[in-house]
């Protein structure tokens, strides 16, 4: 029985099996008769669908992710090459149609599953995600659009403080303050924009085996201020993988700051946003990563 994923968005499009089967079957014929089904937990931005074997689909559900499938469909290609980690392949770019209203993507599918703690050797995981932040940092610029979580983390400021405040009650607001108000006391990055993937967290690792088997979920990726990719410091590690991570990516201690903050950011604005019913793998990341935080003034 197909199952529908549950609307996380008061907006969003309705982005359902029988749909997707007149997409591919209209655009991409010779796969139209390939098992189909959903992949649960649902991102946040795109409704995601494994075609056979080795496919997956990604059709953004939110009006604000529409520019995501032509974006990784033209950059992932030119980064992979440079990454030490599996990255999904982009297969072919479905077209508006059958009043679906935006393009959507055909890559490879990836094996593994969410790469939470329990999953990894965190130590390897370290520095294996290390020298991916490092590599994605020195992958040629030219022409490369800015990540939205690139800019500078004083743009983030008047969200994250509402975020805060509506939290009130159900979290360390002041603690929380406190630590956004470090960050942002931080110098800003004063070097060129770099590379990041934008979104690192565990949702977005694959591991397979007790090793990380892949990298998912692109669609942030563009270029800018590194320290919202250092902020995996918090997102998946604590204690000595976190400081082998640190020593691994070796970035000044203002970036460590920013870092922080981004955590901080991202975190009480999906708590602010998202609840247990329509995102709880999101809502329970963030938890942890604010605990991970607050337990870490470094």
């Amino acid at each position: 029985m197909a199952v529908a994923a549950t609307r996380m968005h008061e907006d969003e499009l309705d982005v359902e099996i029988p749909l997707v089967r007149l997409l591919v079957a209209a655009q991409f014929p010779e796969w139209a008769d390939l098992p189909l089904e959903r992949v649960l937990p649902a991102g946040t931005d795109n409704a995601i669908f494994r075609l056979g074997d080795d496919m997956s689909l990604r059709l953004p559900r939110i009006e604000w992710a529409r520019g995501q499938p032509e974006q990784e469909h033209e950059w992932l290609p030119r980064l992979a090459p440079h990454l030490s980690l599996p990255v999904p392949r982009p297969l072919a770019l479905g077209e508006p149609g059958e009043g679906y209203p935006h393009p959507w993507a055909v890559h490879t599918w990836l094996v593994g599953r969410q790469a939470t703690p329990e999953r990894l050797d965190l130590t390897r995981a370290a520095a294996e995600l290390a020298g991916l932040v490092t590599a994605l940092h020195g992958i040629d610029t030219t022409h490369a659009p800015w990540a939205r979580r690139g800019r500078p983390l004083l743009t983030q400021d008047d969200a994250t403080r509402r975020s805060i405040a509506k939290l009130h009650g159900l979290v360390d607001t002041v603690a929380l303050t406190d630590a956004w108000d470090a960050a942002l006391a931080a110098p800003p990055w004063d070097g060129p924009p770099l590379w990041v993937h934008g979104d690192l967290d565990s949702r977005n690792l694959l591991a397979h085996a007790g090793r990380l088997s892949g990298v998912l979920d692109w669609s942030c990726m563009g270029v800018g201020d590194p320290a919202c990719d250092v902020a995996l410091a918090w997102k998946l590690f604590s204690g000595e993988s976190r400081e082998v991570f640190r020593a691994g990516i070796a970035v000044d201690d203002a970036t460590w700051a920013r870092a922080r903050g981004w955590v901080v950011s991202q975190a009480v604005n999906a708590l602010s946003y998202y609840t247990l019913a329509n995102n709880a793998v999101l809502v329970l990341e963030a938890r942890r990563w604010l605990s991970e935080v607050l337990a870490d003034p470094s």
